[in-house]
């Protein structure tokens, strides 16, 4: 086995049908590694832009990804059919996290009793 390390070609798909990439990556990048670039390169006059990778979700293969495995841990036998990879991003939206505080913060008053014995 040589040195050197495998490249990957690969292409983020956007929620909105745009590209970022292709753009070449080693097989020991990290999944947290490739959100991290898309962060860095999500175009500005988009809505919805990520601030973390936890805001981040990449599907390849019909898999999501794990943040800490690598490229060469996430390979499935579809990646090497063609030359670039395409995988998709999903973004999760800011409003969900607000939305389940306020769901759990009613579910915890819901369930309170407030019985007075004198």
């Amino acid at each position: 086995m040589s040195g050197v390390q495998e490249q990957l070609e690969i292409r983020f798909r956007l929620p909105d049908g745009s590209d970022i990439g292709p753009k070449n990556y080693s097989t020991a990048s990290t999944v947290t590694t490739l959100k991290e670039s898309i962060i860095a390169e999500w175009p500005k006059e988009m809505e919805n832009q990520p601030r973390t990778v936890n805001d981040l979700k990449l599907i390849n293969a019909g898999r999501i990804l794990e943040n800490n495995n690598t490229l060469a841990e996430c390979r499935s036998p579809i990646c090497d059919l063609s030359g670039v990879t395409t995988m998709h991003v999903v973004v999760r939206p800011p409003s969900i996290e607000r939305e389940t505080k306020k769901k759990e913060s009613k579910i915890s008053k819901e369930n309170q009793c407030g019985c007075v014995i004198l």
